[in-house]
């Protein structure tokens, strides 16, 4: 077995450190974030760290990286206070991938890419076309994670679009209906399969399938 102490860690080769630290931790959510300037300008911005917060109320949150560089996502939701989160699915992995690239910020990164602008009931963060989970929040707080300078955002669901067939009686979601995909580490896409679904767990009472 393949051992790293927290020394040998640190004086790893950079992108060598971000690839295994950030595969270390098993596989994460695949989101694009949609925002847009209050001059009009849209922008979209691939996210593996997109994190339930609560139910009641509905919040869910996400990692940004420290503003010591112009963050046009950060820029544009304290600017309008709103925000998409549109998961990545199987066909869209190439062009999601692709907002990663820093553009200017009155470059808008569905003109770069394949990616339909959208928007739905009014609101005024874009949604994206092609993404089958959208969910449109509000900006609600912010906390600095002192020891690196990264921000947790938290947003308050607003709006949550879905495709009826994946919605299952008790309200969990079958992803893989939707073909959700998930993100290892900081560069690889993968396609989750559903293995098992169980009951709530009780002390001393078998586990149960939910079939």
């Amino acid at each position: 077995m393949k051992h790293f102490t927290k020394e040998n860690l640190l004086n790893l080769p950079s992108r060598y450190k971000a690839h295994l630290i950030n595969s270390c931790t098993g596989y994460k959510s695949a989101n694009l974030i949609g925002s847009k300037s209050s001059s009009g300008t849209s922008n979209l911005a691939i996210f593996n760290s997109v994190v339930h917060i609560g139910s009641s109320p509905p919040m869910l949150g996400f990692i940004l990286r420290p503003l010591t560089v112009k963050r046009n996502t950060y820029s544009n939701f304290k600017e309008t206070g709103f925000f998409t989160v549109n998961q990545i699915n199987t066909t869209i992995i190439e062009d999601a991938h692709h907002t990663a690239a820093s553009y200017d910020e009155q470059i808008s990164e569905f003109s770069k890419t394949n990616l339909t602008e959208t928007y739905l009931d009014n609101f005024q963060a874009p949604y994206v076309k092609e993404s089958a989970i959208k969910i449109g929040c509000s900006y609600v707080n912010e906390y600095e994670i002192k020891e690196n300078g990264c921000l947790l955002i938290i947003g308050a669901i607003e709006h949550l679009y879905l495709p009826e067939q994946i919605l299952q009686k008790d309200g969990w979601l079958s992803l893989d209906r939707a073909d959700t995909v998930a993100i290892n580490g900081l560069d690889a896409y993968t396609l989750p399969t559903l293995l098992a679904r169980f009951a709530y767990a009780e002390p001393d009472v078998p586990v149960k399938s939910i079939t």
